[in-house]
């Protein structure tokens, strides 16, 4: 049990290292499920179109959904975005700092998905099999065959083992130049990807550096608060839970003492540490006045700073430093010392 929570508390201080990890994962799993799927074209006209992007686009948009939920911060976000005002301002910044963060792991499983499914062909070769140029490839003045018919034999393409227009466009042909086209496809994806990455990695800090570091400081900190918070209230649930225990258990060992005539036992040692840890809190009224006050009107982030020696470097700016003189003793005493 001690390794379980060992090993959970490493993953909650390394999150973003174990989002990471999750989102690779995920990529993995997205490239072994288009292996292992079972690619069956319909062959019939209208239908490919829709069976093949289905298959190109449906599965991305699940994943990127999966990684959405999968991330520990999007309710944090939706609850940032959605909580009332309050005495703590809301910076726009930071919540697009953290959907962004988010978005970007999120969508690592899907483009693998659709670069797996480009470079292999066959939704490309499926879904466009009846936009295949006759004219070009094939013997477009083919006699007695109308446009629905043609439409019909060319939706035939991705099955080998019924189509029947080698007359029109041998089978082979139109499968090389679909999937050329998909695979051109798919590798523009990779670089138009590499470019975006590219762009954002080496641009933003040239224009946006203080915002950006302003903005991931305070997504972070809202992170870590979320977690103190449900910390401190655990931590203050437990000693509450334990002083309602303990006077109940003092309360019945005085009814037994009145009734048996046996002195009560000593009241334990750490139930006032219990008590310490409430900090005032000690019923549930005001403990629910407490958690709504917290969701309302969360307090603004401006610590009270404590009473600065004068003369220092940290005096604040357009005050002239005042020095306050040091008594003699401890002067001597200090350079005796040094």
């Amino acid at each position: 049990m001690d390794k379980f929570r060992m090993i959970f508390q490493f993953l909650q201080s390394n999150q973003e290292s174990f989002m990471n990890g999750i989102c690779g994962i995920m990529a993995l799993t997205s490239a072994q499920m288009y292996s292992a799927f079972d690619f069956s074209c319909p062959c019939l006209p209208y239908y490919n179109l829709a069976y093949g992007l289905g298959i190109l686009l449906v599965p991305p948009f699940i994943l990127f959904l999966l990684g959405f939920v999968l991330n520990n911060n999007v309710s944090m976000l939706v609850e940032e975005w959605r909580r009332p005002q309050g005495q703590r301002e809301k910076d726009q910044a930071v919540l697009r700092y953290m959907f962004c963060s988010m978005a970007q792991r999120a969508m690592i499983a899907p483009a693998v998905w659709v670069l797996v499914t480009l470079l292999d062909g066959k939704c490309i070769t499926c879904a466009f099999c009846t936009s295949v140029p006759v004219e070009t490839l094939g013997n477009a003045s083919h006699p007695s065959l109308s446009q629905g018919e043609m439409k019909r034999v060319l939706a035939r393409i991705p099955c080998k083992e019924i189509y029947d227009g080698q007359e029109l466009i041998a089978n082979e042909v139109a499968v090389r130049y679909l999937r050329c086209i998909s695979q051109a496809l798919g590798w523009c994806f990779v670089l138009l990807l590499t470019t975006l990455a590219f762009l954002v990695r080496s641009l933003r800090p040239c224009f946006t550096q203080a915002a950006f570091l302003k903005s991931r400081y305070w997504s972070h900190y809202i992170d870590i608060e979320c977690k103190l918070f449900d910390e401190t209230c655990a931590e203050h649930a437990r000693s509450f839970a334990k002083v309602c225990i303990q006077q109940f258990f003092e309360g019945m060992s005085t009814d037994l003492a009145a009734v048996r005539c046996h002195p009560p036992r000593k009241v334990p040692a750490d139930a006032g540490e219990a008590t310490e840890k409430l900090l005032g809190i000690t019923d549930q009224g005001t403990m629910n006045m407490a958690l709504k006050s917290w969701h309302r009107c969360k307090p603004p982030l401006q610590l009270h700073p404590p009473a600065l020696p004068s003369g220092n470097s940290w005096a604040v700016e357009g005050q002239p430093p005042t020095h306050t003189p040091v008594p003699r003793r401890e002067t001597a005493a200090y350079y005796s010392w040094v």
